[in-house]
C-alpha cells in the first residue's frame, strides 16, 4: 500500500465492505505525551477477557434493561433503540423510545473503515499524533488550526465486553471516532481540508464503559447513509494503528433527525437532495441490517443533539 493517501473529492467516497486495509504502524512519542498527561486518570490496561476475570468476583453485568446505564451528563434517558441486527426496515424517529439491548443479539457488527480512516491503514495516521486524545474534536490540533462548523452534537458510546450470556462494562478501553464535516469531506484526505485533522479523536472509557465526544452533525454524501466511524482498542496504549483494533464499526443516524438538520441548519443544504437519493436498504454498509448500529437521539436543533449507542464487543 502506498505511504501517501489518495485524496479524492468527496463525490468519490467509497465505503465498500472490502476496502478495510491494515498496515503496520509504530507508536511514536506523540501518544506517549498524551498518556503522561492523563496517567492519573488511567486504569491499568487489561485485555478484554482479563478484565472479566478481575471483575469475576463482582459479577458480570447483564446488558438487558440497561441500554444507557448512567450515561455521563444530563441526558440519562438517551438509549440505543436497537433490539437485533435483523433485516433493514424503517429507521426510528428522532427521540423515540428504544428497547433494551439483549446480549443474544451479539456483538456490534464489524464494518469497513472506509477510505479515510486516518489510522495508518490508508496512508496518514492521526493516532500517533500528540493531542489526538481529546473529547472535543470540532477543531484541529497540532500544527493545524481549522474548526469544523456545524450543528453541535455530542456522541456517547458505552462499550461492553460480551462473554456468552454475560456482558460487562469495559473500562480502560479506547475509542477512536471520526466522520465527515457538513460538506461531506474528511480531514486529512479531502483536498480542501487535507492539512486539517478535526473531527477525529480518541477517548478512554470510564469505569462504566462510557466515552463522550463533542463534535458536529455530519453531512449526507453520495452513496452513503449519514453515519460516523469508530474503532475500539483494548487501551489507549494500543490505540496507535488499525492493526491493533478490536473492532471497527459505524454508527447510523436516524432519518428524522437528519432531515431536520439538513432542511433547517445553515451549511447543510446540499445534504437535502443527497438524502433523498439514499436509503438504509440500499446503503453499502447498513443494507444487511443496522439495528445494533442505529443511535438513539435526544436534543434539538436549537440546543444541539446527543447520539447514544451501545458497543458490545
Amino acid at each position: 500500500m502506498s505511504s501517501e493517501p489518495t485524496r479524492p473529492h468527496p463525490d468519490h467516497h467509497s465505503d465498500g465492505h472490502d476496502s478495510d486495509g491494515h498496515g503496520p504502524e509504530g507508536h511514536d512519542l506523540g501518544l506517549s505525551h498524551d498518556l503522561v498527561r492523563i496517567a492519573e486518570h488511567r486504569r491499568a490496561a487489561l485485555g478484554r477477557r482479563g478484565l472479566l476475570t478481575v471483575l469475576g468476583g463482582i459479577g458480570a453485568v447483564a446488558v438487558v434493561g440497561c441500554a444507557a446505564d448512567d450515561p455521563p451528563g444530563p441526558t440519562a434517558s438517551a438509549t440505543n433503540p436497537s433490539a437485533s441486527r435483523g433485516a433493514a426496515g424503517a429507521p426510528p424517529a428522532a427521540g423515540g423510545q428504544g428497547s433494551a439491548v439483549d446480549v443474544a443479539d451479539g456483538e456490534i457488527p464489524e464494518e469497513t473503515a472506509g477510505p479515510y480512516p486516518g489510522d495508518g491503514s490508508n496512508g496518514v495516521n492521526v493516532l500517533t499524533e500528540s493531542g489526538v486524545v481529546r473529547s472535543d474534536i470540532t477543531s484541529s490540533f497540532g500544527s493545524a488550526s481549522g474548526v469544523a462548523a456545524g450543528v453541535p452534537t455530542t456522541v456517547r458510546l458505552k462499550v461492553y465486553d460480551l462473554d456468552g450470556d454475560d456482558a460487562t462494562a469495559l473500562a480502560g478501553a479506547a475509542i477512536y471516532l471520526w466522520h465527515c464535516d457538513r460538506d461531506g469531506e474528511y480531514s486529512m484526505y479531502s483536498e480542501s481540508i487535507a492539512e486539517e485533522n478535526y473531527l477525529r479523536g480518541v477517548q478512554e472509557t470510564d469505569r462504566d464503559g462510557w466515552v463522550e465526544f463533542t463534535t458536529i452533525f455530519p453531512a449526507a454524501y453520495s452513496g452513503r447513509w449519514p453515519h460516523m466511524h469508530f474503532e475500539v482498542y483494548e487501551s489507549l496504549a494500543a490505540a496507535t494503528g488499525a492493526e491493533r483494533k478490536l473492532r471497527t464499526s459505524q454508527l447510523a443516524i436516524p432519518e428524522a433527525t437528519a432531515r431536520e438538520v439538513y432542511a433547517n441548519a445553515e451549511g447543510y443544504a446540499a445534504s437535502v437532495a443527497t438524502l433523498e437519493q439514499t436509503s438504509l436498504s440500499d446503503d453499502m454498509v447498513f443494507s444487511d441490517g443496522y439495528s445494533l448500529q442505529m443511535a438513539k437521539v435526544s436534543g434539538s436543533l436549537a440546543d444541539g443533539y446527543v447520539l447514544t449507542l451501545n458497543v458490545p464487543v
